[in-house]
């Protein structure tokens, strides 16, 4: 549903047409047409039809290309769990080794301290879209992981090498850190 609505937005937007005169040409309602660009309806028969005349979109094409999207998006998501199951235990490891490894002195800890900080600052900003439980749940899941398993495990030595609060801040920053990047109205 998420294809046709988007094709139809940028094609109307190529065409320099607004969704009032869309409408009007199309003798459809604005607010039908607002609901497929929002992606609230998906289009049928004769208001597809009636849309893509307008707009001089091929209709077979469109559906078969959104058929084509939604077998591509199956495999896309499951390289995509596989990408974030990677990304949260390196994350959470890179952090673990430099705070509680045995060799770990001050200077590794301030390191884990400062990527604790600086890497969940930098996924907040490519996903300012994202609300903070969905990017916290994406991107923390190794941090939350890892975090339960120093409190089950040894929670003395989990403070003591500064690990639980580099993880907790990390998890903090996912949560709360697109109030940082608000734009002011």
């Amino acid at each position: 549903m998420d294809f046709i609505g988007r094709k139809i937005s940028e094609a109307r937007k190529t065409k320099g047409i607004t969704q009032e005169e869309l409408a009007e040409l199309s003798n459809v309602n604005l607010r039908t047409i607002q609901r497929i660009e929002n992606n609230e309806n998906e289009p049928r028969g004769k208001t597809l039809n009636l849309i893509c005349e307008v707009l001089q979109i091929n209709t077979q094409e469109l559906l078969r290309n959104n058929a084509g999207e939604a077998k591509n998006s199956i495999a896309t998501t499951v390289v995509n769990g596989i990408f974030l199951l990677a990304l949260n235990l390196l994350l959470a490891t890179i952090i673990g080794y430099l705070s509680s490894a045995s060799g770990s002195n001050f200077n590794s800890r301030v390191g884990a301290f400062l990527l604790s900080f600086f890497i969940p600052i930098f996924i907040v900003t490519m996903t300012l879209k994202m609300n903070g439980l969905e990017r916290m749940l994406k991107f923390g899941t190794g941090f939350i992981s890892y975090l339960i398993m120093i409190l089950v495990l040894d929670i003395i030595r989990g403070l003591e090498t500064f690990m639980i609060p580099c993880l907790v801040m990390s998890l903090a920053i996912l949560f709360f850190g697109h109030k940082l990047f608000r734009k002011e109205v």
